[in-house]
């Protein structure tokens, strides 16, 4: 990977391997235009991911269709020092067709996705799970 400031509170990163980019910008309360992605929402985008891409490993090799789960993420931001306090998560996917225990397993792969386990203890994870 790597990043270019383009000015203006923009940044540019691309993705050597595929030459995918992302586009960042300051969010509006604290001098940005808010046109993109914050580097701090990509956080929270990036723990949903992770989230789901675990799930989805374990989806696989339990044959669970997970196809169409979605996510809600919403940031919690303090200030002094600015910073994410918590990241809440709902999962949905009121089709699914697992059991109990599938369920579980489930579960815990989001809780310990890597992302997950590479934050600080600091910032609260809120994870719900409506699989109906």
């Amino acid at each position: 990977m790597s990043g270019t400031y383009l000015g203006g509170l923009r940044t540019e990163d691309t993705h050597h391997r595929s030459g995918n980019k992302i586009i960042t910008d300051a969010p509006p309360d604290n001098n940005g235009r808010g046109e993109a992605f914050s580097p701090t929402d990509l956080v929270c985008a990036a723990l949903s991911s992770c989230m789901m891409t675990l799930m989805g490993i374990l989806a696989e090799r339990e044959k669970i269709d997970l196809k169409g789960m979605t996510s809600e993420i919403t940031k919690i931001m303090t200030s002094n020092p600015r910073r994410i306090a918590e990241i809440q998560i709902t999962f949905s996917l009121p089709t699914l067709n697992a059991s109990p225990e599938q369920r579980k397993k489930l579960e815990h792969a989001a809780r310990t996705c890597p992302v997950a386990m590479s934050l600080s203890a600091e910032i609260k994870q809120t994870v719900l799970f409506d699989f109906g």
